[in-house]
Protein backbone atom coordinates (compact mmCIF):
# COMPACT_ATOMS: atom_id res chain seq x y z
CA UNK A 1 0.00 0.00 0.00
CA UNK A 2 1.15 3.37 -0.72
CA UNK A 3 2.33 5.50 2.10
CA UNK A 4 1.66 9.24 3.09
CA UNK A 5 5.69 9.75 2.89
CA UNK A 6 5.41 8.91 -0.72
CA UNK A 7 2.70 11.12 -1.48
CA UNK A 8 4.10 14.04 0.30
CA UNK A 9 7.29 13.41 -1.82
CA UNK A 10 5.52 13.03 -5.26
CA UNK A 11 3.73 16.34 -3.83
CA UNK A 12 6.59 18.19 -2.91
CA UNK A 13 8.38 17.81 -6.64
CA UNK A 14 5.46 19.53 -8.08
CA UNK A 15 4.77 23.59 -8.53
CA UNK A 16 1.00 23.20 -9.35
CA UNK A 17 -1.81 20.88 -8.75
CA UNK A 18 -4.71 20.34 -10.41
CA UNK A 19 -7.36 17.74 -8.87
CA UNK A 20 -10.07 16.57 -11.55
CA UNK A 21 -13.11 15.28 -9.82
CA UNK A 22 -15.28 12.87 -11.44
CA UNK A 23 -18.15 13.66 -13.41
CA UNK A 24 -21.20 15.30 -11.07
CA UNK A 25 -19.11 15.10 -8.22
CA UNK A 26 -20.31 13.69 -5.29
CA UNK A 27 -19.32 14.89 -1.39
CA UNK A 28 -16.85 11.82 -1.12
CA UNK A 29 -15.06 13.36 -4.16
CA UNK A 30 -15.14 17.14 -3.59
CA UNK A 31 -13.61 16.53 0.56
CA UNK A 32 -11.19 13.96 -0.95
CA UNK A 33 -10.24 16.96 -3.24
CA UNK A 34 -10.06 19.67 -0.46
CA UNK A 35 -7.76 17.50 1.59
CA UNK A 36 -5.44 16.51 -0.98
CA UNK A 37 -4.91 20.36 -1.88
CA UNK A 38 -4.58 21.12 1.95
CA UNK A 39 -1.63 18.31 1.65
CA UNK A 40 0.05 20.26 -1.26
CA UNK A 41 -0.39 23.35 0.72
CA UNK A 42 1.88 21.93 3.63
CA UNK A 43 4.63 21.73 0.63
CA UNK A 44 4.19 24.99 -0.50
CA UNK A 45 2.31 24.48 -3.82
CA UNK A 46 0.67 27.75 -3.69
CA UNK A 47 -1.20 27.16 -7.41
CA UNK A 48 -3.95 24.90 -6.82
CA UNK A 49 -7.29 24.10 -8.81
CA UNK A 50 -9.89 22.00 -8.18
CA UNK A 51 -11.77 20.95 -11.58
CA UNK A 52 -15.10 19.57 -12.75
CA UNK A 53 -17.56 18.34 -15.28
CA UNK A 54 -21.26 17.41 -15.46
CA UNK A 55 -23.30 18.82 -13.15
CA UNK A 56 -23.65 19.76 -9.43
CA UNK A 57 -27.66 19.37 -9.13
CA UNK A 58 -28.05 17.23 -6.03
CA UNK A 59 -29.28 19.53 -3.45
CA UNK A 60 -26.77 17.82 -0.83
CA UNK A 61 -24.04 18.45 -3.51
CA UNK A 62 -24.54 22.24 -4.12
CA UNK A 63 -25.12 22.52 -0.40
CA UNK A 64 -21.77 20.86 0.06
CA UNK A 65 -20.36 23.55 -2.63
CA UNK A 66 -22.42 26.17 -1.50
CA UNK A 67 -21.49 26.15 2.33
CA UNK A 68 -18.26 24.88 2.53
CA UNK A 69 -16.76 27.82 -0.10
CA UNK A 70 -15.34 25.61 -1.94
CA UNK A 71 -13.66 27.25 -4.95
CA UNK A 72 -14.60 24.93 -8.38
CA UNK A 73 -13.72 25.61 -11.26
CA UNK A 74 -15.66 23.75 -15.00
CA UNK A 75 -12.89 21.13 -17.17
CA UNK A 76 -10.54 23.00 -18.66
CA UNK A 77 -8.57 20.24 -21.51
CA UNK A 78 -5.93 23.01 -21.58
CA UNK A 79 -5.11 22.46 -17.54
CA UNK A 80 -4.68 18.41 -18.10
CA UNK A 81 -3.14 18.31 -21.92
CA UNK A 82 0.66 19.18 -22.45
CA UNK A 83 1.64 20.14 -19.22
CA UNK A 84 4.28 22.17 -17.93
CA UNK A 85 7.03 20.27 -16.12
CA UNK A 86 6.26 20.95 -11.96
CA UNK A 87 2.57 20.84 -12.86
CA UNK A 88 1.04 18.04 -11.38
CA UNK A 89 -2.23 15.94 -12.15
CA UNK A 90 -4.24 14.43 -9.52
CA UNK A 91 -7.64 11.94 -9.56
CA UNK A 92 -9.61 11.30 -6.51
CA UNK A 93 -12.57 9.30 -6.09
CA UNK A 94 -11.89 7.76 -9.47
CA UNK A 95 -8.68 6.55 -11.21
CA UNK A 96 -8.23 6.21 -15.08
CA UNK A 97 -8.47 9.28 -17.75
CA UNK A 98 -11.53 9.01 -19.72
CA UNK A 99 -13.65 7.15 -17.61
CA UNK A 100 -15.96 9.04 -15.61
CA UNK A 101 -13.82 12.18 -16.58
CA UNK A 102 -13.28 14.41 -19.15
CA UNK A 103 -9.56 14.08 -19.38
CA UNK A 104 -8.51 12.25 -22.69
CA UNK A 105 -7.37 9.24 -23.06
CA UNK A 106 -3.71 8.30 -22.25
CA UNK A 107 -3.19 11.55 -20.54
CA UNK A 108 0.01 10.72 -17.73
CA UNK A 109 -1.40 11.30 -14.42
CA UNK A 110 0.78 11.76 -11.12
CA UNK A 111 -1.76 11.18 -8.04
CA UNK A 112 -4.47 8.62 -7.85
CA UNK A 113 -6.80 8.39 -4.68
CA UNK A 114 -9.77 6.22 -4.99
CA UNK A 115 -11.94 3.44 -3.39
CA UNK A 116 -13.68 2.05 -6.51
CA UNK A 117 -13.55 -0.92 -7.78
CA UNK A 118 -11.55 -0.42 -11.26
CA UNK A 119 -8.50 -2.23 -13.48
CA UNK A 120 -5.84 -0.27 -15.72
CA UNK A 121 -4.65 2.21 -12.82
CA UNK A 122 -1.74 3.89 -14.07
CA UNK A 123 0.14 6.59 -11.70
CA UNK A 124 3.37 7.97 -10.30
CA UNK A 125 1.36 7.84 -7.03
CA UNK A 126 -1.39 5.38 -6.69
CA UNK A 127 -3.24 4.35 -3.36
CA UNK A 128 -6.39 2.32 -4.56
CA UNK A 129 -8.25 0.49 -1.85
CA UNK A 130 -11.42 -0.82 -3.12
CA UNK A 131 -12.24 -2.71 0.84
CA UNK A 132 -12.85 1.35 2.45
CA UNK A 133 -15.88 2.50 2.19
CA UNK A 134 -14.89 5.84 1.35
CA UNK A 135 -12.09 8.12 -0.52
CA UNK A 136 -12.30 10.75 1.79
CA UNK A 137 -11.56 7.88 5.04
CA UNK A 138 -8.23 7.46 2.67
CA UNK A 139 -7.43 10.72 2.74
CA UNK A 140 -8.07 11.15 6.44
CA UNK A 141 -5.22 8.56 7.33
CA UNK A 142 -2.65 10.78 5.05
CA UNK A 143 -3.97 13.76 6.91
CA UNK A 144 -3.37 12.48 9.99
CA UNK A 145 0.11 10.75 9.41
CA UNK A 146 1.65 13.91 7.85
CA UNK A 147 0.64 16.00 10.15
CA UNK A 148 -1.45 18.27 8.77
CA UNK A 149 -4.43 20.45 10.70
CA UNK A 150 -7.62 19.62 10.46
CA UNK A 151 -9.83 22.71 10.74
CA UNK A 152 -13.69 22.50 11.43
CA UNK A 153 -14.06 23.23 7.45
CA UNK A 154 -11.97 20.56 6.25
CA UNK A 155 -13.52 18.29 9.29
CA UNK A 156 -16.81 18.80 8.60
CA UNK A 157 -16.63 18.30 5.20
CA UNK A 158 -14.46 14.87 5.40
CA UNK A 159 -17.01 13.58 7.97
CA UNK A 160 -19.93 14.83 5.85
CA UNK A 161 -19.06 12.87 2.47
CA UNK A 162 -17.64 9.87 4.72
CA UNK A 163 -21.51 9.98 6.44
CA UNK A 164 -23.06 10.43 2.84
CA UNK A 165 -21.04 7.57 1.22
CA UNK A 166 -21.95 4.72 3.86
CA UNK A 167 -25.62 6.32 4.28
CA UNK A 168 -25.02 6.74 7.25
CA UNK A 169 -22.29 3.85 8.67
CA UNK A 170 -24.99 1.12 7.45
CA UNK A 171 -23.48 1.02 3.62
CA UNK A 172 -19.86 -0.62 2.81
CA UNK A 173 -18.67 0.67 6.04
CA UNK A 174 -15.56 -0.66 7.85
CA UNK A 175 -13.30 -0.12 11.08
CA UNK A 176 -11.71 2.80 8.80
CA UNK A 177 -14.48 5.06 8.56
CA UNK A 178 -15.53 5.01 12.43
CA UNK A 179 -11.55 5.67 13.37
CA UNK A 180 -11.92 8.17 10.74
CA UNK A 181 -15.20 9.20 12.04
CA UNK A 182 -13.22 9.58 15.56
CA UNK A 183 -10.88 11.83 14.24
CA UNK A 184 -13.18 14.29 12.80
CA UNK A 185 -15.99 14.03 14.90
CA UNK A 186 -14.44 16.94 17.76
CA UNK A 187 -13.61 18.85 14.95
CA UNK A 188 -16.59 19.48 12.93
CA UNK A 189 -18.94 22.13 12.69
CA UNK A 190 -22.14 20.43 14.30
CA UNK A 191 -24.60 23.31 13.40
CA UNK A 192 -22.84 22.91 9.57
CA UNK A 193 -23.80 19.20 9.66
CA UNK A 194 -26.91 19.73 10.44
CA UNK A 195 -27.06 22.30 7.30
CA UNK A 196 -25.43 19.58 5.16
CA UNK A 197 -27.65 17.17 5.95
CA UNK A 198 -31.24 18.58 5.46
CA UNK A 199 -31.10 20.87 2.36
CA UNK A 200 -33.94 21.78 0.59
CA UNK A 201 -35.67 19.55 -1.98
CA UNK A 202 -36.29 20.70 -5.84
CA UNK A 203 -39.91 20.03 -6.92
CA UNK A 204 -37.98 18.40 -10.14
CA UNK A 205 -36.47 16.11 -7.58
CA UNK A 206 -39.89 15.57 -5.96
CA UNK A 207 -41.15 14.98 -9.23
CA UNK A 208 -38.57 12.36 -10.70
CA UNK A 209 -39.02 10.69 -7.83
CA UNK A 210 -42.91 10.34 -8.05
CA UNK A 211 -42.20 8.88 -11.57
CA UNK A 212 -39.82 6.51 -10.06
CA UNK A 213 -42.57 4.98 -7.80
CA UNK A 214 -44.98 5.19 -10.91
CA UNK A 215 -43.16 3.00 -12.87
CA UNK A 216 -41.88 0.40 -11.02
CA UNK A 217 -41.80 -2.94 -11.92
CA UNK A 218 -40.93 -5.68 -9.37
CA UNK A 219 -39.68 -9.14 -10.35
CA UNK A 220 -39.39 -10.92 -7.38
CA UNK A 221 -36.77 -9.10 -4.94
CA UNK A 222 -35.61 -7.05 -7.83
CA UNK A 223 -37.40 -3.33 -8.68
CA UNK A 224 -36.53 -1.76 -11.47
CA UNK A 225 -37.74 1.71 -13.09
CA UNK A 226 -37.35 4.52 -14.71
CA UNK A 227 -38.08 8.31 -14.55
CA UNK A 228 -38.65 8.94 -17.99
CA UNK A 229 -36.39 12.53 -19.27
CA UNK A 230 -35.24 14.50 -16.28
CA UNK A 231 -33.06 17.38 -15.75
CA UNK A 232 -32.30 16.33 -11.84
CA UNK A 233 -29.84 13.46 -12.45
CA UNK A 234 -29.01 13.16 -9.14
CA UNK A 235 -32.58 12.53 -8.71
CA UNK A 236 -32.01 8.85 -9.59
CA UNK A 237 -29.97 7.25 -6.83
CA UNK A 238 -31.78 9.50 -4.58
CA UNK A 239 -34.87 7.46 -5.69
CA UNK A 240 -32.91 3.91 -5.50
CA UNK A 241 -31.93 4.87 -2.22
CA UNK A 242 -35.55 5.17 -0.92
CA UNK A 243 -36.98 2.24 -3.12
CA UNK A 244 -34.55 -0.07 -2.16
CA UNK A 245 -36.22 0.43 1.76
CA UNK A 246 -39.28 -1.13 -0.07
CA UNK A 247 -40.74 -4.11 1.94
CA UNK A 248 -39.39 -7.83 0.14
CA UNK A 249 -36.99 -5.35 -2.16
CA UNK A 250 -33.41 -6.23 -1.90
CA UNK A 251 -32.28 -4.75 -5.57
CA UNK A 252 -33.49 -1.21 -6.86
CA UNK A 253 -32.35 -0.24 -9.96
CA UNK A 254 -33.35 3.65 -11.27
CA UNK A 255 -32.84 5.14 -14.95
CA UNK A 256 -33.48 7.88 -16.71
CA UNK A 257 -32.63 10.10 -19.71
CA UNK A 258 -30.44 13.06 -19.22
CA UNK A 259 -29.62 15.66 -22.17
CA UNK A 260 -28.38 12.96 -24.38
CA UNK A 261 -27.43 9.75 -22.26
CA UNK A 262 -29.18 7.15 -19.89
CA UNK A 263 -28.20 7.38 -16.92
CA UNK A 264 -28.48 4.43 -14.10
CA UNK A 265 -28.09 4.08 -10.29
CA UNK A 266 -28.74 0.96 -8.81
CA UNK A 267 -28.69 -0.19 -4.85
CA UNK A 268 -28.68 -3.62 -3.77
CA UNK A 269 -28.88 -5.73 0.07
CA UNK A 270 -28.95 -9.28 -1.64
CA UNK A 271 -25.94 -11.12 -1.08
CA UNK A 272 -26.09 -13.31 -3.87
CA UNK A 273 -26.09 -9.70 -6.18
CA UNK A 274 -22.97 -7.96 -6.96
CA UNK A 275 -24.46 -4.89 -8.59
CA UNK A 276 -21.22 -3.36 -9.75
CA UNK A 277 -20.86 -6.18 -11.99
CA UNK A 278 -24.51 -6.75 -12.79
CA UNK A 279 -24.57 -3.09 -14.48
CA UNK A 280 -20.63 -3.77 -16.44
CA UNK A 281 -21.89 -7.24 -18.08
CA UNK A 282 -25.31 -5.43 -18.75
CA UNK A 283 -24.08 -2.29 -19.98
CA UNK A 284 -19.76 -2.01 -20.78
CA UNK A 285 -20.48 -2.69 -24.64
CA UNK A 286 -22.45 0.51 -24.78
CA UNK A 287 -21.22 2.62 -22.08
CA UNK A 288 -19.31 2.80 -18.93
CA UNK A 289 -20.96 1.07 -15.84
CA UNK A 290 -20.25 -0.67 -12.26
CA UNK A 291 -19.53 0.22 -8.92
CA UNK A 292 -19.72 -1.63 -5.74
CA UNK A 293 -21.05 -4.93 -4.38
CA UNK A 294 -24.34 -2.82 -2.77
CA UNK A 295 -24.35 0.96 -4.72
CA UNK A 296 -23.46 1.23 -8.26
CA UNK A 297 -23.91 3.47 -11.46
CA UNK A 298 -23.53 3.74 -15.24
CA UNK A 299 -24.17 6.30 -18.18
CA UNK A 300 -25.02 5.23 -21.83
CA UNK A 301 -24.69 7.41 -24.52
CA UNK A 302 -28.20 7.54 -25.95
CA UNK A 303 -26.54 7.78 -30.09
CA UNK A 304 -28.41 7.45 -32.67
CA UNK A 305 -31.74 7.15 -30.54
CA UNK A 306 -30.67 10.57 -29.69
CA UNK A 307 -32.13 12.39 -32.66
CA UNK A 308 -35.59 12.39 -31.30
CA UNK A 309 -36.95 15.59 -30.10
CA UNK A 310 -37.00 15.71 -26.23
CA UNK A 311 -41.00 15.21 -26.01
CA UNK A 312 -40.86 12.12 -27.81
CA UNK A 313 -42.84 9.58 -25.91
CA UNK A 314 -41.14 6.80 -28.24
CA UNK A 315 -37.80 7.56 -27.50
CA UNK A 316 -38.73 7.08 -23.47
CA UNK A 317 -40.99 3.72 -24.50
CA UNK A 318 -37.48 2.10 -26.41
CA UNK A 319 -35.43 3.20 -23.57
CA UNK A 320 -37.29 1.31 -20.61
CA UNK A 321 -37.18 -1.67 -23.03
CA UNK A 322 -33.81 -1.81 -23.93
CA UNK A 323 -32.40 -0.79 -20.60
CA UNK A 324 -34.54 -3.47 -18.64
CA UNK A 325 -34.10 -6.18 -21.18
CA UNK A 326 -30.57 -5.72 -20.56
CA UNK A 327 -30.87 -5.04 -16.62
CA UNK A 328 -33.10 -8.73 -16.71
CA UNK A 329 -30.67 -10.56 -17.94
CA UNK A 330 -27.79 -9.31 -16.42
CA UNK A 331 -29.40 -10.70 -13.12
CA UNK A 332 -30.23 -13.35 -14.74
CA UNK A 333 -33.69 -12.73 -13.94
CA UNK A 334 -36.63 -13.97 -16.94
CA UNK A 335 -39.38 -11.23 -17.65
CA UNK A 336 -42.07 -13.24 -15.80
CA UNK A 337 -39.51 -12.95 -12.36
CA UNK A 338 -38.17 -16.09 -12.39
CA UNK A 339 -34.66 -17.24 -12.01
CA UNK A 340 -32.79 -18.72 -15.67
CA UNK A 341 -30.63 -21.59 -15.38
CA UNK A 342 -27.09 -20.85 -16.59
Amino acid sequence: MATSQELRDVLAGGDTLTIVCHNNPDPDCLASALALGRIAATVGIDERRILYSGNISHQQNRAFVNLLDIDLRPFEPEAVVDRPEGSLLAFVDHAVPESNNEVPEGTPVDIVVDHHPVDGIEARFVDHRVEVGATATILVEHLQNLGVELDATLATALLFAIRRETLGFLRGTTSAEYQAASTLHDRADRDLLRKLSTPSVSGVTVDAIADAIRNRVVRGAVLITHVGRTIERDALPQAADYLATLEGVETAIVFGIVDDAIHVSARSTDARVHIGEVLDAAFADVGSAGGHREMAGGEIPLGILAEYSADDETLVDIVEQVVTARLLAGLNISENGDSVES
